[in-house]
């Protein structure tokens, strides 16, 4: 606060034994400032966003819950390698920025193509794959939402594609699962999707 100001009340975290000293004995605040100590202050989780749009308004809750990769589940048959899952990880991460239909592909710790904002779920796959180019050879692929079919999977492994995350929770995941182990790719469900409108 600045010299002279009058202030009714401060809010922080806690106060230091000097601070509450030097603050409570300002000429102008004496006993009179309030001091709040309000602990650690953690951001609001799961708070509804709101979009205006012609005719109306869409609402959705925050996309702020941090990943938890331990809770996420290999679901086909090969495993990724450790290589492969620290490129997951942060396509997984990566992926919950971009706007729905969100396809990602990251390569050796580098995004390498993005295919976002598609009404279908193979369209973005199929720009993301073009932007990657040979780089998606060795990439890995995180969808923010389930694929609904196995049509996504094909084009990505002639890709070069080497796995896949997505939250599953498709009525076809059996399908898509399928598809990964017949193609030989890792394939993980985190069960939460990264769904941006």
């Amino acid at each position: 606060a600045e010299p002279g100001k009058f202030v009714e009340a401060i809010v922080a975290p806690e106060f230091t034994p000097d601070a509450f000293r030097i603050l409570t004995t300002k000429p102008k605040w004496k006993e009179n400032v309030r001091l709040l100590s309000v602990g650690a202050v953690e951001p609001g989780r799961g708070a509804a966003q709101w979009r205006q749009i012609d005719g109306g308004m869409l609402c959705q809750t925050a996309d702020d819950l941090p990943d938890e990769p331990h809770d996420w589940k290999v679901v086909s048959e090969k495993q990724p390698s450790e290589s492969l899952r620290r490129d997951l990880e942060f396509a997984w991460a990566a992926c919950r920025h971009v706007k729905s239909n969100a396809i990602v592909l990251v390569r050796d710790g580098a995004l390498v193509g993005v295919g976002a904002g598609q009404m279908s779920r193979v369209d973005s796959v199929e720009i993301a794959l073009k932007k990657a180019g040979d780089r998606a050879r060795g990439a890995v692929l995180a969808s923010d939402a389930f694929f609904p079919f196995d049509d996504s999977i094909g084009p990505a492994a002639a890709a070069g594609v080497a796995a896949v995350i997505q939250p599953g929770g498709s009525r076809r995941d059996d399908e898509v699962i399928a598809a990964c182990n017949r193609l030989g790719m890792p394939m993980i469900f985190t069960s939460r999707r990264h769904f941006r409108h």
